[in-house]
This record gives C-alpha cells, sequence and structure tokens, in this order.
C-alpha cells in the first residue's frame, strides 16, 4: 500500500553503486550480513550529522552509539522492552486507548492519525519517564523535530538552512524546557523504573538526557503512529482480515500485525557507513563508503519468504532465524529495541477500535514519505462510528 517506487530497484538482488557512489542492497541476505557487521556504523535518521557536534552533545545517544558503549547501553537498558515489561503497561495501554476512542465516539468523526500519535508517544513517554510537562501538547513538540525538512540519507544535497537550523533549535529548546527539564526534575526528587531514572543514576546530564529523548521520540514514537495508522487502514477495508483479527488469540493477532509490517515497512531504508573494506557478496566495499538498504525489497525478497511474497498471509513458512517482520524493526546490533512494545500497544488500540462494527473509513490517507526518518506518512485518515452498534468488552 506504500510501495516506494523512488528507490532503486532491485536487479538480480545484487549490490549496485549509483552515481551519487552510495552502494545499493535490495537482497535479504545481504542486508542482514551487513546489519549485523561489526565494520559498519549508524549513518541514517541524521546520525552523522548529530555526531557533528561532537562534544557539545556528550555521550552519543543509544541509536547513534557503537563499539561497547553502544552494547553496554542496550543490555542495560533492555529491560524496558521486555514482553514481561511490556505487560505492565497493559492496563494504562488500555485505558488510553478506550479514552481516545471515547473522544472518537463524542466528536462523530475524527483522523485516526491523529489518535495514534497521542498513544504512541504517551505509551512511549511511560517508558522513558516524560511524564512531567510542564504544558500539555507533547505531541505536536515532538512531531516537529520530523516535519522540518532535512534528508535522512547522508548523501543527499538536501541540506537545512541557517534559518530551519535556528527554528529547529527553538524547538529543541521549547521540548527542553517544557517537557524533560521537568521530567528529569521529578525523577531527581522521586526516581521510578524508567529510562530517565536510569540515566540519571548513571550520571548523565541533562543535555546527555534530552538527546536520549530526541531519538527515542524521533525513531520510536513517530514510526509507532503511522504503523497503527496503517495497519487500522489495512484492516478496515478488508473485512475478512479483520473478522480474523479480532476472533484470534494473541499470538496470531501479532502474526497477522506482523505480516501488515512486513510489506509496508515503517522505514524504507536503512544506512550505514563502512568503517573498515567488507566483502558482501562478490563485492568489496571499500571503507569511508555509504550503503542504502531497502528495506521494502528485502522484505519481499522470494529467496527467503517465498514466490508468493507480495501477498499477505499471516502464517508463511519462513527459515530459521529470520523474524516475520523480515528487516522492518532492523537487524543487528542497532535493531529497534522497541519492537514488541510497537506490536503490544497496535494491538490493544485496534482490537478495541475495530471490535466497533459500525466503524467507517470516512477518507482515505494521503500518502507522502519523511525524509528524516525514510518513512512513509499517512495525514487525514478519517474514521466515525454509523450507528449504535454494539461494543464488546475487551479485558
Amino acid at each position: 500500500m506504500t510501495r516506494r517506487a523512488s528507490l532503486p530497484p532491485a536487479e538480480d538482488q545484487a549490490v549496485q553503486q549509483t552515481s551519487d557512489g552510495v552502494y545499493h542492497i535490495a537482497s535479504f541476505e545481504l542486508s542482514r550480513q551487513l546489519l549485523r557487521s561489526d565494520d559498519v556504523a549508524q549513518a541514517g535518521f541524521m546520525a552523522e550529522t548529530a555526531s557533528q557536534a561532537g562534544s557539545l552533545l556528550g555521550r552519543p545517544p543509544v541509536l547513534y552509539a557503537e563499539g561497547e558503549h553502544h552494547h553496554e547501553m542496550r543490555r542495560s537498558t533492555a529491560r524496558y522492552f521486555t514482553p514481561k515489561h511490556v505487560a505492565e503497561y497493559q492496563p494504562f495501554i488500555a485505558q488510553l486507548s478506550d479514552e481516545l476512542i471515547g473522544e472518537l465516539w463524542q466528536a462523530g468523526e475524527l483522523n485516526l492519525d491523529d489518535l495514534s500519535l497521542r498513544l504512541a508517544v504517551q505509551v512511549a513517554a511511560q517508558v522513558i519517564g516524560l511524564t512531567s510537562s510542564a504544558v500539555p501538547g507533547m505531541e505536536r513538540r515532538i512531531t516537529r523535530f520530523v516535519e522540518m525538512g532535512g534528508d535522512g540519507n547522508p548523501a543527499s544535497t538536501n541540506k537545512a538552512s541557517a534559518a530551519k537550523n535556528l527554528v529547529m533549535q527553538g524547538h529543541t529548546l521549547n521540548f527542553f524546557l517544557l517537557d524533560v527539564k521537568p521530567s528529569i526534575a521529578a525523577r531527581r526528587r522521586e526516581p521510578q523504573d524508567d529510562l530517565i531514572s536510569y540515566l540519571l543514576e548513571r550520571g548523565y546530564s541533562d543535555t546527555e538526557i534530552l538527546t536520549e529523548c530526541l531519538t527515542y521520540g524521533t525513531a520510536g514514537m513517530i514510526t509507532t503512529r503511522e504503523f497503527i495508522s496503517l495497519a487500522a487502514w489495512q484492516l478496515v477495508q478488508h473485512p475478512e482480515l479483520r473478522e480474523d483479527y479480532l476472533h484470534a488469540p494473541e499470538a496470531e493477532r501479532f502474526a497477522i500485525l506482523h505480516e501488515i509490517l512486513r510489506l509496508d515497512p515503517v522505514v524504507t531504508q536503512l544506512f550505514r557507513r563502512v568503517v573498515n573494506d567488507i566483502e558482501v557478496g562478490s563485492m568489496t566495499i571499500p571503507a569511508g563508503s555509504l550503503v542504502a538498504l531497502n528495506v521494502q525489497q528485502a522484505n519481499v525478497d522470494r529467496e527467503v519468504v517465498g514466490e508468493d511474497a507480495e501477498a499477505l498471509c499471516p502464517h508463511r513458512p519462513l527459515p530459521r532465524g529470520v523474524q516475520p517482520p523480515v528487516l522492518s524493526f532492523g537487524d543487528g546490533h542497532h535493531r529497534c529495541p522497541g519492537a514488541f512494545l510497537a506490536i503490544r500497544e497496535s494491538d490493544v488500540f485496534l482490537r478495541r477500535l475495530l471490535i466497533w462494527r459500525d466503524l467507517e473509513l470516512v477518507q482515505p490517507p494521503s500518502l507522502s514519505y519523511n525524509e528524516v526518518v525514510k518513512g512513509y506518512e499517512l495525514r487525514g485518515l478519517r474514521v466515525r462510528f454509523g450507528g449504535a452498534a454494539g461494543h464488546a468488552a475487551i479485558p
């Protein structure tokens, strides 16, 4: 539904070098090999732009870090994203979902992408510890960081102007003063079991905590928003799939959501900078090169997912070691840590929404692409309730 035609086409699943010097990979096996290699470094999500600030930011956020610092941070913070820990948020996610759906009922019709944004931001805020904002509106302050233009491709010539950089600094200051700093102060007084409390325990500065909150906000909250909208759009349009989803046990519901995500990965490209010469397939990619991984194409690689690669089949057989979403959450040491949380909160919200039999699609979303995260954006997905249908309670 969101195929990005502008990505370089796959040619026999080989490594291609385009005129700008970037190496493009569409094969699942070659992409996974590169993502798991210690000879490459994170280059997407504006990582190289952020690294230019150097010591001004202090320790790099986990999204950008490499080496032992990155591994140690991932080990230490993994507990916030385990299935057991995420299950503790189930009552909060359920209550918030009911409140948002209640707002839809009262309003008559709303944009689902607005509701999914609020859900994604507030759930992630619980994990991070951003729960003491001075004023409401953190959702809008978060989205401003990916709405200012720019390009997550390090090879792009579409660089932000000095004026845009100045505006971005203003947004960053607002986010820090209104959201991050009050939450830091609250955690200093009373530590909680969340990321900010952990960072304070490790002696992180306010600036270092700010950069962690920014990266979790843009890379985590924003992408979950888009997937919830995409999954709802898909399920509303296909009644049989919707019925299968609503009446399935959790494992099967997750399988359906993973398959939807495989076909429409929110992040369409991943970028890595080669640190040491690396052999990929039959080609040697020299140190210093930029590699772009086509997640859309890797997810429908017939060598891995079968000949019916573009069909939605939740229980398709996959080779050992291949996850159902394939590369939608990445792979290797930078694989998305919040993968389980994203699917869990999506499932809780979607079940509560789609159980209303009279939920109607008023207007399909407009499709565009955000170049900062290299992902699709669905806007104006408008829904309404057509009448007073019964609503089954969901635990």
